[in-house]
């Protein structure tokens, strides 16, 4: 290839407003579907109660920051919930600070 050709992106167009299924929230994060079941058991994602768990565009970026937190840090599922915890508390507080400001 040479530089001058154009090199697309593909990508996917998400709604965070729609909830998503288990099978959605697995394929969108490239999880197994018992892997998602682990960190919602743990805490370290929160799915809506009923007939199947619903997922928010939230929990989309949770999941994928939990999954590069466990590759890269290698953290356990304590550690995961705590940290993504964490760092969900420090934004909240800067975006506070930004308001008074």
């Amino acid at each position: 290839m040479s530089p001058t050709e154009d090199h697309a992106l593909s990508g996917t167009i998400f709604d965070d407003s729609v909830p998503l299924s288990l099978d959605e929230l697995s394929r969108m994060c490239a999880l197994d579907q018992r892997r998602i079941v682990e960190f919602v058991e743990e805490g370290v994602l929160h799915a809506e109660s009923g007939a199947e768990w619903r997922f928010s565009g939230a929990a989309l970026r949770r999941a994928r920051m939990a999954v590069r937190l466990e590759r890269d840090l290698e953290l356990n599922l304590a550690g995961l919930a705590l940290t993504l915890d964490l760092l969900e508390e420090l934004e909240r507080l800067r975006n506070a600070l930004k308001a008074i400001r």
